[in-house]
C-alpha cells in the first residue's frame, strides 16, 4: 500500500483534478503542485471564478449553450443567420465550431450521441426541441456537424429520418482528409469517407 505523503485536502485536490478530461493521475498532481506553488495568483482566482461559475452558469433553453445569461450570446447575437441551424453533441464542439469562425449560424446541442451501449438513447438527448426548432419557417437548412464516429453516425441517421418530414434541406459535414493530412498516414475508414465524398473540379 503506497504511503500517504500529503493531507487529505492536497489528496482530495489531485483526485478531483484526475476526473477532468485529458489528465491522469500523474498530470493532476502536476497540476495540483502548480495551483499550490502559485496559489495567490492561481488558486485563490480559481477558486474565486469557480465560485462564481456556479452560481451564475446556465443552460440556454432555446440551444442547449453554457453561459451566464439565458438566452446564451450566441441564440442573442442578431447577426446570425436565423435560416440555418448547426446541430452540435456537445457544447465543446459549439465551441470549436465558433472558433473557426466558418459560419454565424445558430445552434442546437443534444447533449450526447445515441448510444445503445452505454444506454443512451434518443429520449436521453434534446431531440424533442430539435424537431419543435426545425419546424420553424425561418429554418431552411439544417447542419448535422456530428463527430465521425459510429454514434455520431447513427444519430445523424436518425435525425435525418426524424427531419425527412420537415421543409429544411439537410447536409452534413464533409468527411475525409484533412487539409495538411498526408495518405500514408490515415485510417482506412478517413480514405473511404475521402473516397466517397469527392466532388468535381
Amino acid at each position: 500500500m503506497a504511503k500517504q505523503i500529503v493531507g487529505p485536502e492536497i489528496e482530495r485536490l489531485v483526485q478531483l483534478l484526475a476526473k477532468l478530461p485529458g489528465l491522469g493521475p500523474r498530470s493532476a498532481r502536476k497540476a495540483a503542485l502548480a495551483l499550490i506553488k502559485k496559489r495567490e495568483d492561481l488558486l485563490v482566482p480559481l477558486n474565486a471564478a469557480m465560485t462564481t461559475a456556479i452560481e451564475r452558469i446556465v443552460i440556454c433553453g432555446l440551444c442547449g449553450n453554457v453561459d451566464t445569461m439565458a438566452p446564451c450570446a450566441v441564440c442573442r447575437d442578431e447577426a446570425r443567420d436565423p435560416s440555418v441551424l448547426i446541430v452540435v453533441e456537445d457544447v465543446g464542439d459549439l465551441w470549436a465550431l465558433e472558433r473557426a469562425g466558418v459560419m454565424k449560424a445558430r445552434y442546437h446541442v443534444l447533449g450526447g450521441h445515441i448510444s445503445p451501449l452505454d444506454g443512451v438513447g434518443p429520449d436521453a438527448l434534446n431531440i424533442p426541441s430539435l424537431i419543435e426548432r426545425a419546424g420553424d419557417e425561418a429554418i431552411k437548412e439544417v447542419i448535422l456537424a456530428l463527430n465521425a464516429t459510429v454514434e455520431g453516425q447513427s444519430t445523424a441517421h436518425y435525425l435525418t429520418e426524424l427531419l425527412v418530414d420537415k421543409s429544411v434541406t439537410v447536409t452534413r459535414l464533409a468527411q475525409g482528409v484533412p487539409i495538411g493530412g498526408e495518405l500514408d498516414y490515415l485510417d482506412e475508414g478517413t480514405l473511404a469517407a475521402a473516397i466517397k465524398s469527392r466532388k468535381q473540379v
